[in-house]
């Protein structure tokens, strides 16, 4: 059988990949893709997972759903690809980023820099269509990253799980809170930065975690695209 991801995630995801539900997901995005205009480019849907193996997952930081814009989503939530303006989400991210650890805003929104350091940029639901915002919501694609989550949450080694807004803040009641660290706050969009998201020092709290567990901290910072 043809490799889905080219690392670890491929065995541990295989059960997944072999029940019905995943098929049908599978059956619906073959459709969509062939008929609508879809993001991200179906070579780039795992992008996330490609990018950061399961035995080298620190830090989760879980989104909604893909960005709808033309060349914005590659894969990895709140990640655009270069020369593409960043998005305002990201842009309050960055922000955020600034006044906690005095990081100043990065002039792409391309953050492959934090995947390869063991942060796993996922989003709830994987693909969308055009101009579409929530379009593939409730397809399949939550019941895969539930998945993702409770393989992750079996992890003898802890992991900071980032939780941004409502969708994402629900995977909680499934996390092992004994064993790993969990920061909620409201979701990074204009429409909730102000109720929540502003303040609440998600990058130095899980560097202090991951010290404290004994691990090397994320360096947050976003280098300048070559």
């Amino acid at each position: 059988m043809k490799k889905i991801i080219q690392n670890s995630w491929q065995d541990i995801l295989q059960p997944y990949f072999e029940t019905d539900a995943y098929q049908h997901l599978r059956t619906f995005l073959k459709q969509e893709y062939q008929t609508q205009t879809i993001y991200p480019d179906m070579y780039h849907i795992y992008e996330a997972l490609q990018q950061t193996p399961y035995e080298k997952v620190k830090v989760v930081i879980i989104g909604q759903d893909p960005y709808h814009g033309p060349q914005q989503a590659h894969g990895m939530s709140f990640s655009v690809q270069p020369q593409v303006a960043i998005p305002p989400s990201l842009q309050n991210i960055y922000q955020e980023l600034e006044s906690d650890l005095g990081i100043p805003p990065a002039s792409h929104g391309h953050l492959t820099a934090w995947a390869t350091q063991g942060v796993l940029l996922l989003n709830n639901v994987l693909t969308v269509r055009r101009n579409q915002a929530h379009s593939h919501k409730g397809k399949g694609w939550e019941n895969f990253t539930q998945y993702v989550i409770e393989r992750l949450n079996e992890r003898t080694e802890p992991i900071v799980f980032i939780l941004w807004g409502k969708a994402a803040k629900e995977k909680a009641t499934f996390l092992d809170t004994g064993k790993h660290f969990i920061i909620c706050s409201s979701h990074p969009s204009p429409y909730s930065a102000d109720y929540g998201f502003f303040g609440s020092k998600p990058f130095s709290r899980t560097n202090t975690y991951l010290q404290q567990a004994g691990m090397e901290p994320i360096d947050w910072r976003i280098p300048p695209q070559k």
